[in-house]
């Protein structure tokens, strides 16, 4: 491994009144930093120049202004004339946090040839229109590298491999001003370059200089995305052969860049409106069709158990199912997720059957358990709620993704009554802390229909589609445990109507359930079977609204009840 050597690289354009303090932040660590003058006005041109006069500071000086990207240019290709390994560039503004600078120098020290990346965390200072613009930028880069490989590619905290850099440089004509960042990135991955982010804040100062154009910059960044999507079209089977293999078990990938969809999701339904978005997921769920084996593989078993089971027992489907269609149900059914998450969708979006139980338990302040599935859209119960706000509805899973849902659920509807519970295992402390929850009126919302993540093996069978099916024990004895009535909640889209419309189910499964001592495995199979042959039922009403996008009808086999 060769040395490491880096030096700081500072872009600058009439920010002279932040550079010094970019500069004092930086002058502890050692490394000698190279700034660049932009072509900057007098003012800043007279505060650099007492700046160059402290040890280890360069200054390059452009005679007209190039743009970002073209002062990095010459700041990179400076800093190999001075013969340095790496680059880290700040930008000037003062906006980002250099408290994680200690974690992107040892990140670069640990991947020499990686560029590595600031991954930004928003506080509110930032413009609205700035924050779904990236994710628009986000989109066509993952696009461009048919991936989520690259997290962010706008922002400006980085450390450059210098010679891989001047490789790229070389041998490309990249943008040079606000489209640079995110081009160099792109043609660094295509040239199999491996990319890693770091978590970086960053402020958007009130009185902050933005050298961003809204026309010409838009209109550059629109040009390099035309550009950089026909250079894709040649490289698509070098871009697909870089896709990581899937995992076994459901958990494995069902979450696989949920964050960032549901902020990409946000953005352009934000920005375009519901039309433009069906129009750019058929598009993506075609992308999705050709390259997802997995889940088409999943799907067309699915589809082809599913018709076989209603041709022997005579039960007629909505219409011809294929696995493309199934695939874009998802993806309407992950919109109408957020939509539900933003408040969007109220009671006439909705037709409710079993109305008479939910204001039941409203009007008696009663908690209870619901078991949903992942069949439809569970998170409708959050627009089904809003008729009674004082209710709170609090949803149980089995992921490391909670916190992050719940900050990302609140950024979308600081008012949302919907809460996610994070547990590893449902434990003596889960089932207490639960029980205050019923105690004090609260939904506990809980899947039936996938297998447990860390003890898979804890299954009852159940007859499902004409066929054994493992279900995870957890939620049925979590419900015997919690003595509270059980009801069972689907949401189903209703596809022949124009606009989004929704059936809500809500149906008593019990009133408690009860798990005798004696005959508890027998107890347990007959509740396991009940709730399997409802799913069953409402599956076949809505089949393409089904999403489990694994072999549902066997255990991955992975003995993980002792990881």
């Amino acid at each position: 491994m060769c040395e490491f050597k880096p030096c700081f690289l500072i872009p600058c354009y009439n920010h002279g009144a932040t550079v010094p303090a970019v500069v004092n932040g930086l002058i502890n660590y050692g490394y000698p930093i190279v700034i660049v003058d932009d072509g900057s006005e007098l003012a800043t041109r007279k505060i650099l120049s007492d700046q160059a006069k402290r040890p280890n500071i360069n200054i390059v000086t452009l005679p007209q202004n190039q743009g970002k990207g073209g002062a990095v240019i010459a700041g990179i290709k400076q800093a190999q004339a001075l013969g340095f390994t790496h680059a880290i560039q700040i930008d000037a503004d003062g906006q980002h946090d250099l408290s994680a600078l200690p974690k992107l120098i040892n990140e670069s020290k640990n991947y020499p040839d990686s560029l590595i990346s600031g991954q930004p965390i928003y506080d509110e200072s930032i413009p609205k229109s700035r924050f779904y613009g990236r994710y628009a930028t986000h989109i066509w880069v993952w696009i461009e590298t048919l991936s989520f490989a690259i997290k962010d590619s706008m922002c400006g905290f980085r450390s450059y491999p210098i010679d891989a850099m001047m490789n790229v440089i070389n041998h490309n004509k990249l943008g040079l001003r606000m489209d640079f960042d995110t081009e160099i990135m792109v043609r660094f991955y295509w040239g199999n370059g491996d990319i890693r982010f770091i978590d970086t804040k960053v402020i958007y100062p009130e009185d902050g200089i933005s050298h961003f154009d809204a026309l010409w910059d838009n209109v550059k960044i629109s040009w390099m995305h035309t550009k950089l999507f026909f250079g894709m079209l040649p490289r698509i089977p070098k871009l697909i052969k870089r896709k990581s293999p899937d995992q076994q078990h459901w958990s494995s990938h069902a979450e696989r860049g949920t964050i960032v969809g549901i902020k990409t999701l946000l953005a352009v339904y934000s920005l375009l409106g519901r039309k433009a978005f069906n129009l750019i997921l058929k598009a993506v769920m075609g992308y999705y069709y050709l390259t997802g084996k997995t889940a088409r593989k999943a799907s067309e078993d699915y589809l082809e158990q599913l018709e076989h089971y209603a041709s022997e027992n005579q039960l007629s489907l909505p219409k011809k199912l294929n696995s493309y269609d199934h695939l874009l149900s998802f993806g309407h059914t992950m919109l109408d997720k957020l939509v539900a998450w933003k408040g969007d969708y109220s009671e006439q979006h909705l037709t409710i059957h079993g109305s008479k139980y939910f204001d039941h338990l409203a009007k008696r302040k009663q908690g209870a358990i619901i078991l949903g599935s992942h069949l439809g859209n569970l998170e409708l119960c959050r627009a089904l709620s809003s008729r009674h706000p004082d209710i709170k509805v609090n949803a149980l899973v089995f992921t490391e993704h909670a916190e992050r849902f719940n900050a990302v659920l609140k950024a979308i509807n600081p008012d949302s009554d919907l809460n996610l519970i994070q547990v590893n295992e449902l434990s003596a402390s889960t089932a207490i802390m639960l029980q205050q929850k019923i105690e004090q009126g609260e939904w506990i919302v809980i899947v039936g229909d996938r297998t447990s993540v860390t003890k898979e093996q804890r299954v009852v069978w159940a007859d499902f589609l004409g066929k054994p099916a493992p279900f995870p024990q957890g939620p049925f004895i979590l419900a015997s445990v919690m003595k509270a009535p059980v009801y069972l909640l689907f949401g189903l889209r209703d596809d022949s109507q124009v606009e989004p419309h929704f059936d809500i189910y809500l149906e008593p499964f019990s009133d408690a359930l009860i798990l005798p001592r004696k005959t508890r495995e027998t107890a347990l199979q007959q509740v396991v079977q009940d709730y399997a042959s409802r799913l069953e039922s409402y599956t076949i009403q809505a089949p393409l609204q089904w999403y489990n996008f694994f072999n549902f009808w066997q255990l991955s086999g992975k003995n993980n009840d002792n990881d």
